[in-house]
């Protein structure tokens, strides 16, 4: 399809199936959603006013809200319910349930979705997260200072042995240097509820609400946290399977062992010290998907592999446009589940990964993200050839790194380093004109305002005036006054533009 015939806003739909996300939601709500919510306000409501009260936390992605206030208000309503019983905590997570904290070391854009996420819940449910919770419990120590410098006491992740060693997953830890709370799943334990419950093969089965009580009264520790995923209740174990009725009962039963309580992550951080450290290498990054609960699930194969690393190299490019469309577009394509189906996996992950598979094969859902991929690598191309975008990037401040350091002969340092083109023109007002010689003699003007700044014109007028061998005031007034007039060339075609633009606009709303 070209370019040219498809606009921006007809993308979303182009990209995505909508037919089929809707036909899932509202299946998942049926079956799953609705009844389980239903239950949960239930039990709240029934034990709200004995000493041991229900609680329990959810962790919703954004783009899971999106689709509810789309295709189904009655259950982000129940939701609403839900939160309103004072039982209830909602948990801090990417707002695109991305792999976004595995990219590169400033993790921007992973804060940008977190704070996106933060923003939607303290909208829609008037709350305002405290514990934050990783796409898939993603965690190495490097996410863990993310998350404390944004302000969270608590995170959840998975209890690995290989992480834990000797130790249980059954207490309160903290990150490796910091005071980062760190709550592990106990994964054999909600595997039991989330995975193996209506496996007639399982030697435990039929498990029923006091036995799973039982199990739990039996648990060593601090506390024991349960977290699945919420198809558990009515998707992955159907309804008929009894799965509804151990929810209901599950609360009671936890509630007649004097030593256990429900509480919610953001009590337990409170109410226990960490008893150790949980040291997790970013080479050793932990989730809680497949038997390797690592990020092998979504980039592992080459097919992932090239899908994820193109995904993460477009962020410049397209937040380099500005445009909010094609941003919102780039992160919807990095929900983990696109490169969650391309995996190659066998046994029982493989398993697993068919099953949530909508494409016929890994090798397809490669196909089609990566055509979809391409697709909107060039659109963000088209956008960032456009004049008065070129311009923009040409007068904004380059982040630190990426500035010019002026230096005197002999490479004596001068202490003085700009940003942008206009503390470039600044500094060249002041600094000493042998420092201006030798930068001249050596190209380096040139070479930085081509390669870093992109500014060819620029560099090109300063190449032919250092064929002139001008020396002294001379060069200097000739460098400020080609200076000058290609900043007012640049502000000229960004301040042109938002001039058409609000003429625009203001048609539009007359």
């Amino acid at each position: 399809m070209a370019l040219g015939k498809v606009t921006k806003k007809d993308l979303f739909s182009l990209y995505f199936d909508h037919k089929l996300n809707r036909h899932v939601l509202v299946r998942a709500a049926e079956k799953c959603y609705f009844p389980a919510n239903s239950i949960i306000l239930e039990q709240i409501d029934r034990y709200k006013r004995e000493q041991k009260k229900f609680k329990v936390a959810y962790g919703i992605s954004g783009v899971f809200i999106e689709q509810c206030e789309r295709w189904s208000p009655d259950l982000l309503e129940s939701f609403k319910q839900l939160s309103e019983s004072g039982c209830v905590e909602f948990l801090d997570e990417p707002y695109y349930h991305s792999l976004a904290s595995l990219h590169g070391t400033d993790r921007t854009e992973f804060v940008e979705q977190i704070e996106l996420h933060h923003q939607l819940i303290r909208d829609l449910f008037n709350y305002e997260p405290r514990v934050v919770e990783n796409t898939e419990c993603l965690y190495n120590n490097a996410i863990a200072k993310t998350m404390e410098g944004m302000g969270y006491k608590a995170t959840v992740t998975e209890g690995v042995e290989r992480i834990l060693r000797w130790r249980s997953p059954n207490y309160v830890y903290k990150a490796k240097d910091s005071n980062l709370r760190v709550l592990l799943r106990n994964y054999s334990l909600s595997d039991d509820m989330g995975f193996r419950f209506s496996s007639t093969l399982w030697e435990e089965w039929p498990l029923n609400a006091s036995k799973y009580a039982s199990w739990l009264a039996a648990a060593s520790g601090q506390v024991v946290v349960l977290f699945v995923d919420y198809e558990t209740f009515g998707e992955h174990h159907w309804p008929e399977s009894g799965i509804h009725e151990f929810l209901e009962w599950l609360p009671g039963e936890v509630n007649k062992w004097d030593h256990l309580w429900w509480r919610t992550p953001s009590e337990v951080a409170c109410r226990h010290a960490p008893i150790g450290e949980i040291d997790v290498h970013e080479y050793n990054t932990i989730s809680w998907a497949d038997l390797e609960r690592d990020p092998s699930a979504w980039i592992n194969n080459p097919m992932q592999t090239v899908c994820y690393e193109s995904l993460k190299e477009l962020e410049k490019s397209v937040k380099g446009t500005g445009d909010e469309d094609l941003i919102r577009l780039w992160r919807y394509l990095q929900m983990s589940d696109n490169l969650y189906y391309m995996s190659i996996k066998g046994g029982g992950p493989g398993d697993v990964h068919s099953y949530f598979n909508p494409m016929g094969s890994p090798v397809e859902a490669f196909a089609v993200y990566s055509r979809i991929l391409s697709d909107l690598e060039a659109r963000i191309l088209v956008e960032l050839e456009k004049p008065e975008l070129t311009a923009k990037r040409m007068l904004r401040r380059l982040p630190i790194g990426k500035g010019f350091t002026f230096f005197y002969e002999f490479a004596r340092p001068s202490g003085l380093t700009v940003h942008s083109l206009e503390e470039f023109y600044a500094t060249l007002k002041t600094v000493d004109t042998s420092s201006i010689r030798f930068h001249i003699e050596k190209g380096d003007f040139e070479r930085w305002l081509r390669q870093v700044v992109g500014d060819i014109k620029l560099s090109n007028e300063l190449t032919n005036i250092s064929k002139k061998r001008l020396r002294g005031k001379a060069l200097r007034k000739r460098l400020l006054a080609t200076m000058e007039r290609r900043i007012k060339e640049l502000k000229g075609i960004t301040e042109g533009t938002s001039v058409r633009t609000k003429h625009r606009r203001r048609l539009k709303t007359t």
